[in-house]
């Protein structure tokens, strides 16, 4: 039973998702006593695909087609579940992001596999196989028992740790046949000069302790000393103090950065439902009894307007801006 791990690209390029894609699939792949297969999407050069190669792939097969150049979640769902066919893939693993959850059901359904979402740690057995997922917004947990053949996992954001484990690996060009694609982008409009949420490693975030949309300066300022992304609570956004781009929580964008300031925010079961998955919180706020210290690893009780100007200051002096 082999272990397929799809590993999406941007822009021809891995992130750090990708690798800690990989790194879980090997580590699965131990626990299996068998090897895993990448599979990648999309033009990207053989330099970039023998960086999985690092972290565990022994076999990366890359898909070229035309057909692929946009995401369509029908060609995908096709192209993965045919190769997983091929491969004998016992185990198939994406990210619980956005792709991962428009595509991983559908490979469930042609694989007639069982499906684990949003899994945050290795199996706990693989004979029964059973996985580890948060539930009720991270409120508590569920021990997940898959007893179909094959099993289809999604790998919560930022819940593994990225191991390097070089592999010697083989590189397979494929072409796979599918239906004419239903997609078609007529226009595409990219973001420049700022970092998006859902691709940063650092995310200030700001909420109704900011008081007003005129003391945003000092976060914002913050931000770009971190090089962080900007983002904010629901009630900010739905007073127009920010954008609704920037709304992070149930309602909003789910994210995973490694470190989440979350400053002037009460942490209401919402918003920790969209950030509960950052590996480090830093809660400012003046109610030391508000639900967010809960979720925090540091938390500072103050006006988030007297203690932001001082981070400021602080940052500025380690980072020499």
């Amino acid at each position: 039973m082999s272990v397929l791990v799809f590993v999406e690209n941007w822009d021809g390029r891995f992130k750090k998702l990708s690798f800690e894609l990989v790194t879980y699939a090997s580590k699965v792949a131990e626990m299996l006593g068998s090897e895993i297969t990448a599979v990648s999407i999309g033009k990207v050069e053989d330099a970039e695909l023998s960086k999985l190669a690092s972290y565990g792939a022994s076999k990366i097969i890359s898909i070229e087609n035309e057909q692929f150049a946009v995401l369509d979640n029908q060609n995908y769902t096709s192209a993965i579940a045919d190769v997983a066919k091929k491969e004998n893939a016992g185990v198939v693993i994406l990210s619980n992001n956005n792709t991962g959850k428009a595509i991983a059901p559908r490979i469930a359904v042609r694989l007639q596999a069982g499906l684990g979402a949003g899994v945050s740690r290795l199996p706990l057995s693989v004979d029964p196989f059973v996985v580890y997922k948060k539930v009720f917004s991270g409120n508590a947990f569920a021990n997940l028992s898959i007893k179909s053949e094959v099993k289809v996992l999604t790998l919560a954001q930022n819940s593994f740790e990225v191991i390097e484990k070089p592999m010697p690996v083989i590189i397979e060009k494929a072409r796979v046949e599918t239906a004419d694609n239903k997609t078609i982008v007529k226009d595409t409009q990219k973001q420049s000069g700022k970092i998006l949420l859902t691709d940063a490693d650092i995310v200030v975030s700001g909420g109704r302790g900011m008081k007003s949309p005129d003391n945003w300066s000092p976060l914002v300022e913050l931000a770009g000393i971190l090089g962080a992304a900007t983002a904010c609570s629901r009630p900010v956004s739905d007073e127009g103090w920010r954008g609704h781009e920037e709304h992070t929580g149930q309602t909003g964008k789910i994210i995973a950065p490694n470190l989440y300031f979350a400053i002037g925010i009460s942490g209401a079961t919402q918003h920790l439902a969209g950030v509960s998955g950052s590996k480090y919180i830093v809660a400012i706020n003046t109610d030391k009894d508000a639900p967010i210290f809960e979720a925090a690893q540091y938390g500072i009780v103050g006006d988030a307007l007297k203690v932001l100007p001082k981070l400021v200051e602080a940052f500025r002096e380690v980072k020499g801006k």
